[in-house]
């Protein structure tokens, strides 16, 4: 697990970054890039700075340049640990697995 320095300098979100867009995908607010035509696909998960992070959505953007259609999906439900409202290990107790676990498990 990551110490807290790993939140130290965390990024400037911008919900407006990337060529893509968001939409909502499975009840969750997700940024989409490249071409839902492409047969192609992959979902990129973000860290604890969640999916507004401006490198994260250009990391996308490079991959659906390379032909992929991809998905950024909002896990945290706009609540990244961005902030410094709260302690790093007191936002993860808020947003543990033990949810994203059961997301997973009931798609399959």
């Amino acid at each position: 697990m990551s110490g807290p320095q790993c939140c130290a300098n965390p990024p400037t979100l911008n919900p407006n970054s990337g060529a893509g867009h968001v939409e909502k995908l499975g009840g969750l607010s997700t940024y989409v890039t490249g071409s839902p035509d492409s047969k192609l696909a992959t979902l990129l998960i973000s860290d604890v700075f969640g999916y507004e992070a401006p490198n994260l959505r250009k990391l996308a953007d490079k991959v659906a340049a390379a032909g992929f259609y991809v998905a950024v999906p909002d896990f945290f439900h706009g609540d990244p640990n961005v902030d410094g409202g709260r302690p790093l290990q007191e936002w993860i107790k808020d947003h543990g697995v033990v949810g994203s676990r059961l997301l997973i498990l009931d798609k399959m």
